[in-house]
């Protein structure tokens, strides 16, 4: 009898544990449907790349333009579709190589030429993916806004 029970109590301890340490969850239909609400709530008209990147030129700049390989400098601002921000640069911007930032950057940034200035919407696959990071919640869509300073 005390077999039963220790077996009974054991597949309830089991069976109620946490399921969040490593379930990746697929955010894409989820995602799809954010960007394109936050489009139209914001009259904004996008591009969609084949990745499900969107983005936005409003100056397409006129300098040399980066390719996945590049280091760049870049002036940004990123936050959520509910517009709370949760990273942002100062005017001069920071320096980095495309291949040591998130998906959505790497191929997102080279969609401009030096100068040129935009916004990249950041579906979470190509973004931080369905687990939290650094105080982003996974899942999340990512929008920055980006002026493209320079190609080092």
């Amino acid at each position: 009898m005390k077999y039963c029970i220790f077996t009974v109590l054991t597949f309830l301890f089991i069976a109620c544990a946490d399921k969040t340490t490593t379930e990746r969850i697929d955010f894409t239909a989820q995602n799809e449907q954010e960007i394109t609400e936050y489009l139209s709530e914001n009259n904004l008209t996008a591009q969609r790349s084949d990745t499900g990147l969107y983005y936005v030129i409003d100056e397409q700049g006129t300098g040399a333009q980066p390719n996945e390989n590049s280091s760049v400098t870049v002036a940004y601002k990123g936050y959520f579709t509910n517009k709370s921000v949760f990273d942002e640069s100062d005017a001069e911007g920071i320096s980095f190589s495309l291949q040591q930032v998130i998906k959505g950057w790497t191929e997102g940034i080279t969609y401009f030429k030096e100068g040129g200035r935009g916004i990249l919407l950041v579906p979470s696959h190509l973004g931080y993916g369905s687990f939290d990071s650094r105080g982003i919640p996974g899942g999340s869509v990512l929008i920055f806004e980006v002026t493209l300073i320079s190609v080092n």
